[in-house]
């Protein structure tokens, strides 16, 4: 298990204090209401003095009503009070959350490709919606009973001191040892709160896998297995939880014993006082009441700081996130990029995931704009990682890609993307209609434009087949489709988006040959015109490449056209015999379910 990391109390009160000062003018007047409403509760506590000295003791009945009237406007004051600073700090404290919530993930979706190849859906989904949350505790009615319980303690101490100075010095000298306490289990709970965020995104993570992935799960029959890795993650969870249940239930039962203590305290030194005469009983009495108006605030604060703690926590937690540099600080002085015309060209480029382990080793190429560039070779060889430095998900360690002539390197990744299309071996479609997956490229794009790019890819037929035609929805991932179907999809989208430079990762490889064929003719179209980047293990794609480049451990060992490379006699006539061979065979052997070995020697790499 990782080492615990310390949460930095002085970085996470940095945004605190950034929160606080946005909504200032809403908290100032929840603490004015509060303020209010504080004063107007210690009405009844003061009244019982003349209730028991005046009223009772001298047998002033004309003052019975007065302080009744009293009691009961201030008990008025109270509950409007108490409404309003719900309503004031409430709906401040949603706002609040939900401005973090859009700031925070607005801030992920910028992040670097590679952040989130090593991190978590889950972890993000945490960050995002878990830790916000604790910002009610700061800008909502959390810090305003905070510094409610202070007023009115301080207010409690002054009348305290006022009524007896000799017992609430001794009063004060229990409250200091309970302020102690408090503070070395703050200190302790902490790191606890911290972890747990942390625990709960993994565990929050590994469910959501799971549950993506419940079709893998059922036919390896790994259900008791996904069960151990969540019950173990649950009961970490669990133990973190009873660490800071312990600790909190700890601190409110000393400051149960803190309360006896204060009450031994009032019984023996309040009770000579009365016997030497230098106390009234209503005095005592009312000393009774203004000791519990100074108690109660300080037992509240310790569960409204331990809250507080915790959204520090969260706080801390989201501004590690927030600290990272995103792609848009990236694009902070590099060269606008308008238009495009096409041409990548790759000058000796290197690249490696694993310090030493380089997966690129020199590329060299040349992509003239509206040619084809074709991608082949064994599996783990480079070919994806090539195509994801053309989609600018990384960046080379050394040598320059050229767009246009122009380094990649500093020119906005922004501006570039909206010149690319997309469609990638692992599809990924919106749990939305069909029509808005494919206008996902283009949101201004019209019916006839989507239905356009639709029969282009050739999925207009089995979408007008559905009951609400391109208006059905189609599930997480698109669940209800075909692989196929969603591959059909994914394409009609890289259509509609009309890019400049196109990457087609396996674009056809969940099609059958009967599929495929019949939209061969929209993606030479599609391809018309514009820089593509082809991996496809289908001979139908290879051979009408302009350029094929074989590559191997990173290398290119052999580039030019199928039919040059068919004569050269090498490790592409190699891969394009095996493949012809196995056709043959489901051309002579019809009635044989197979899958065709791929070109490229799997549909990775």
């Amino acid at each position: 298990m990782s080492e615990k990391k310390k949460l930095e109390f002085k970085k996470a009160w940095g945004e605190a204090r950034a929160i606080i000062w946005r909504y200032r003018r809403r908290i100032a007047l929840g603490l004015a209401v509060m303020v209010i409403g504080r004063l107007a509760a210690m009405v009844a506590p003061a009244s019982s003095k003349i209730l028991i000295d005046e009223i009772v003791g001298n047998g002033r009945a004309e003052l019975l009503r007065p302080v009744a009237l009293a009691v009961g406007v201030a008990a008025l004051i109270g509950g409007a009070c108490s409404f309003a600073l719900s309503q004031i700090l409430g709906v401040t404290a949603q706002r609040a959350i939900t401005e973090m919530r859009k700031t925070v993930q607005a801030h992920v979706t910028r992040l670097p490709v590679n952040y989130f190849d090593s991190t978590k859906s889950g972890v993000l989904i945490s960050r995002v919606m878990t830790d916000a949350e604790g910002i009610r505790n700061l800008v909502g009615t959390g810090l305003v009973q905070l510094t409610g319980g202070l007023l009115t303690a301080v207010v409690s101490l002054g009348v305290l001191l006022w009524l007896n100075w000799a017992l609430t010095l001794f009063t004060v000298a229990v409250l200091l040892t309970f302020g102690g306490a408090m503070t070395f289990a703050f200190k302790r709970l902490r790191p606890l709160f911290r972890e747990r965020g942390k625990i709960n995104a993994e565990v929050t993570g590994r469910l959501g896998e799971s549950l993506s992935g419940v079709r893998i799960v059922k036919a390896y029959t790994s259900e008791r297995r996904e069960n151990r890795v969540f019950g173990k993650g649950a009961h970490r969870l669990f133990r973190n939880v009873a660490q800071a249940v312990t600790g909190v239930s700890a601190v409110t039962s000393f400051s149960s014993v803190i309360t006896g203590a204060i009450g031994v305290v009032m019984v023996l030194v309040g009770g000579r006082a009365i016997i030497a005469g230098t106390m009234t009983l209503g005095d005592f009495v009312m000393y009774l009441f203004f000791t519990g108006l100074m108690i109660n605030p300080l037992v509240q604060m310790a569960n409204i700081g331990t809250q507080i703690t915790e959204a520090f926590a969260g706080l801390d937690r989201i501004r590690e996130i927030r600290s990272m540099a995103t792609e848009a600080d990236l694009d902070v002085g590099r060269e606008r990029l308008r238009a495009v015309e096409g041409r990548i060209t790759f000058e000796d480029v290197w690249f490696e995931y694993d310090e030493g382990v380089p997966v690129l080793r020199g590329i060299s190429l040349d992509a003239s704009p509206g040619s084809t560039t074709a991608l082949v070779g064994s599996s783990g060889s480079g070919k994806s990682t090539l195509v994801s430095l053309v989609l600018s998900f990384s960046a080379p360690q050394k040598g320059r890609i050229l767009v246009d002539g122009r380094d990649l390197a500093g020119l906005r990744l922004s501006d570039y993307r909206r010149h690319v299309g997309v469609v990638l071996q692992d599809n990924f479609l919106f749990d939305d209609t069909i029509a808005e997956n494919i206008r996902y490229g283009r949101t201004d794009a019209t019916a006839d434009e989507i239905e356009h790019a639709a029969r282009l890819a050739n999925c207009h037929e089995f979408v007008e087949g559905f009951p609400n035609g391109y208006d059905t929805v189609i599930g997480e991932r698109g669940v209800k489709l075909s692989g196929g179907q969603r591959q059909r999809i994914a394409i009609a989208r890289a259509i509609l988006a009309d890019p400049e430079i196109l990457v087609l990762d396996e674009a056809t490889s969940s099609l059958d040959s009967e599929s495929e064929a019949l939209i061969q003719e929209g993606l030479r179209t599609l391809r018309e015109g514009r820089t593509t980047f082809v991996i496809a293990h289908r001979l139908s794609t290879i051979r009408s490449a302009d350029q094929i480049l074989v590559i191997e451990g990173g290398q290119v060992v052999e580039r030019g056209s199928h039919e040059d490379l068919m004569v050269l006699g090498g490790r592409y006539k190699e891969l394009h015999d095996r493949q012809y061979r196995i056709e043959m065979d489901r051309f002579i052997n019809p009635g044989e379910d197979f899958t065709p070995e791929p070109l490229s020697g799997a549909t990775g790499g």
